[in-house]
C-alpha cells in the first residue's frame, strides 16, 4: 500500500466517522447541509469514497504549490527586488518538469480511475437479476429468477404519505416526502445484483447514491450494472435523465433485508404483492421490537 493510499484510507475513514456521528444510523437519502456523498452501502460506493479522497489530496496539493508559487514570483521579480529584469528566454529543465511532473500525475490518478471503471462495469457471477424499466415517470421491476415477479414503483403523493404513517404509526423519516414510493424494491444483503436497464419511452437514468450505481435508460437498448449491498435498510435514489415534466417525480427505493426475510416476501408477492409487502413489514417491525428489546 503506497503512502498516498494510506492517508486517502486514514481520511476516508476519519471522515466517515464523523458524518456516522453527526447524521442518523442509516444515512440512504439525501440529509439537510450534506457536503459529502452519502455513507457507502456497497463495495464499489465504498471504492469511489477512497477514489474522490484521493483525488482531493492531489487537487489540493496542486493548488497549494500553484497559489506558492505564484506569490513568490510576485515578490521576487517584482520591480522593486527586480532592478534588471531577466532575459531569460529558455530553461531546458524547466521545460522537462513542467512536462513530466503532469504527466506523472495524470498516470498516478489514471491507474486507479481504470480499476474502479473496470470494477463497475464487468458484472461478477450473479445471485439474481432485477429488470428496471423506466416510464414517464415511475420505474417497472421484473425478477425473472423469482417466477417473474412484477413491480411498478410510483412515487406517494402527499395524502398518500399521510396515510401510509397512519396506518403504519410511521414518520417522516419512514416515508421521506419526494422519495417513498407504493412498492419498494426487495432485495437480501449480500447478494450480487445483476441489473438490467432499460427504457419504454424516453431516455431514464437508474441512480441509486449509496450503492455507487448510475445507468442511462436507453429505448430499445439494455444495459448491465450490479450491486451487493452490505447493509439492510431501505436506499434512496431517483432518475437522474431528464425526461419530462416530472422527472423530478420519479424516485426509486431499495429495501435491503435478509435472505429468509427476502424468500418469505418472494414466495408471496408472485401471487399478491400487496400481501406480501405487508408481510415484511410485520416481519422488518417484529426484528426492530426484537432488537430493541435486547438492547435494553
Amino acid at each position: 500500500m503506497t503512502i498516498a493510499h494510506r492517508i486517502a484510507t486514514t481520511i476516508t475513514a476519519t471522515m466517515a466517522t464523523l458524518l456516522a456521528l453527526a447524521a442518523p444510523a442509516l444515512a440512504a437519502q439525501p440529509t439537510p447541509w450534506a457536503v459529502g456523498f452519502q455513507d457507502a452501502a456497497t463495495i464499489v460506493m465504498e471504492h469511489i469514497h477512497w477514489f474522490e479522497t484521493f483525488t482531493l489530496i492531489i487537487i489540493t496539493a496542486i493548488v497549494i504549490f500553484v497559489l506558492a508559487l505564484m506569490i513568490y514570483v510576485c515578490w521576487r521579480f517584482s520591480e522593486k527586488n527586480n532592478k534588471t529584469p531577466s532575459k531569460t528566454t529558455h530553461h531546458a529543465m524547466l521545460e522537462v518538469a513542467w512536462t513530466v511532473v503532469p504527466i506523472i500525475i495524470l498516470v498516478v490518478i489514471a491507474v486507479p480511475s481504470f480499476r474502479l471503471l473496470y470494477e463497475e462495469a464487468v458484472v461478477p457471477p450473479a445471485d439474481m437479476t432485477i429488470k428496471a424499466t423506466g416510464y414517464q415517470w415511475y420505474w417497472g421491476y421484473e425478477y425473472p429468477d423469482h417466477n417473474d415477479i412484477d413491480i411498478l414503483q410510483i412515487m406517494l403523493q402527499d395524502d398518500e404519505r399521510l396515510a401510509r404513517m397512519e396506518e403504519t404509526g410511521g414518520t417522516e423519516e419512514d416515508f421521506p416526502r419526494l422519495l417513498a414510493v407504493d412498492n419498494d424494491l426487495v432485495v437480501p444483503v449480500n447478494a450480487t445484483v445483476r441489473l438490467q436497464v432499460t427504457a419504454a419511452d424516453v431516455l431514464h437514468a437508474f441512480a441509486m447514491p449509496a450503492f455507487g450505481v448510475k445507468m442511462d435508460a436507453v429505448p430499445g437498448r439494455l444495459n448491465e450494472t450490479w450491486f451487493r449491498a452490505d447493509r439492510e435498510g431501505i436506499y434512496y435514489g431517483q432518475c437522474s435523465e431528464l425526461c419530462g415534466t416530472d422527472h423530478a417525480f420519479m424516485p426509486i427505493a431499495i429495501r435491503v433485508v435478509s435472505q429468509s426475510q427476502f424468500d418469505a416476501w418472494a414466495a408471496l408477492a408472485s401471487d399478491d404483492l400487496g400481501a406480501a409487502n405487508e408481510m415484511l413489514a410485520q416481519m422488518i417491525r417484529d426484528n426492530a421490537d426484537g432488537t430493541e428489546l435486547a438492547q435494553n
